[in-house]
């Protein structure tokens, strides 16, 4: 089979987070089974025109704004008559691949982003992209489409998907588990842990604020904030936690590698996740996989990756107080904290690629 998969930004763009890691894992094993996949995502500053890597092909083109219409044009000049199949990948946008492409095609999306729009775009494409959503969602309705969490088909049924043509494929992890849990050592100090990318969308200012509220409760309390800080809003953070009268407490950390990032994941306590949304939170079984249970938000995606009780704590409220009520919650309750720490790490090694890319290929046969 060859596979034409349009999505705006590949894993080594400046913005790559969870789902380009999904898809290039995908596409890996889909190459190993003997076919042919190709991306065509937005391009950036120092990105190859093409490359290709672990068998599959990426082309580049446009930029963030113009590559749904500069995807449209390469693919009339130059793959009409190529693939087998078409994959159209929502993320913010789709690109509308059913009234262009002749091949069978289908949708794959992580999230629904309507509130997103108010966090990550300025007046008035904020306005734009949140009316948009259902409108676009409402032409593509009658396609067969595949998502990460339960949560994500809801939303799609809502508007107007077919509930028996939405597949739901639970995601594996590209990490290993640690070996030995008692070897995942904490600090000494309790300790919550932001991580990822500093974007609004992520209301990582939402966590300092928890982090100070907690802390009138646990003097020794201790918040680590890693993540890309080079957005506005990821200096504002910056200045947010310099200003913070518990600053001495607060260690933050910008990109860092994979290796840092498993070790701060051992390291902590407690995850905090306090998104607007998500497809389904990646970073929340990243962190079970190290020996951290996650306390986070009831969203989308979220609510899906943490089991509440079982994995970790679903806050009652979505805003600082709660989360704040929660960390302290659960890590005041030593024998709760070791329960939901193991669960949570067992849980993380049932989750495979393996599994993932049978359910994807299973949906790609019948499109």
């Amino acid at each position: 089979m060859k596979l034409l998969w349009f999505t705006w930004k590949d894993r080594r763009n400046p913005q790559g987070g969870g789902a380009e890691v999904v898809n290039e894992e995908l596409a890996k094993r889909l190459v190993a089974d003997g076919h042919q996949v190709k991306f065509i995502v937005a391009g950036f500053r120092d990105g190859a025109a093409q490359e290709e890597r672990d068998g599959f092909e990426i082309i580049r083109v446009g930029d963030r704004w113009s590559v749904y219409w500069r995807a449209f044009i390469y693919y009339r000049k130059h793959l009409s008559d190529w693939p087998d199949k078409v994959i159209d990948e929502i993320n913010a946008m789709p690109f509308f691949c059913r009234f262009f492409v002749r091949q069978p095609n289908g949708i794959f999306i992580h999230q629904l982003t309507r509130m997103n729009w108010f966090y990550q775009m300025f007046f008035p494409l904020n306005i734009i992209g949140f009316l948009a959503e259902p409108i676009y969602l409402w032409l593509l309705s009658g396609r067969t489409a595949i998502t990460v969490s339960s949560s994500t088909k809801a939303g799609l049924v809502r508007y107007g998907f077919r509930k028996e043509r939405v597949e739901v494929m639970r995601l594996g992890l590209n990490v290993a588990p640690v070996a030995d849990l008692a070897a995942a050592v904490k600090d000494p100090d309790p300790t919550m842990l932001a991580l990822g990318c500093v974007r609004p969308m992520k209301r990582t200012d939402h966590v300092v604020r928890a982090f100070e509220l907690a802390k009138r409760e646990m003097p020794e309390l201790k918040l680590i904030v890693a993540g890309d800080m080079s957005w506005d809003y990821g200096k504002e953070v910056c200045r947010m936690v310099a200003a913070s009268p518990h600053v001495s407490s607060i260690t933050c950390h910008d990109r860092v590698s994979e290796k840092e990032k498993l070790e701060l994941m051992r390291r902590a306590h407690v995850l905090c996740a306090a998104s607007v949304q998500e497809g389904w939170g990646l970073v929340v079984p990243e962190a079970n996989s190290q020996g951290t249970p996650a306390v986070a938000y009831d969203i989308d995606g979220l609510r899906d990756s943490v089991q509440h009780g079982e994995t970790g704590l679903i806050t009652a409220s979505n805003d600082p107080a709660g989360l704040a009520r929660a960390v302290v919650e659960l890590l005041r309750d030593r024998e709760t904290y070791g329960r939901l720490r193991r669960r949570a790490w067992e849980w993380s090694k049932t989750l495979n690629y393996d599994e993932t890319y049978g359910t994807f290929s299973r949906w790609l046969a019948e499109l």
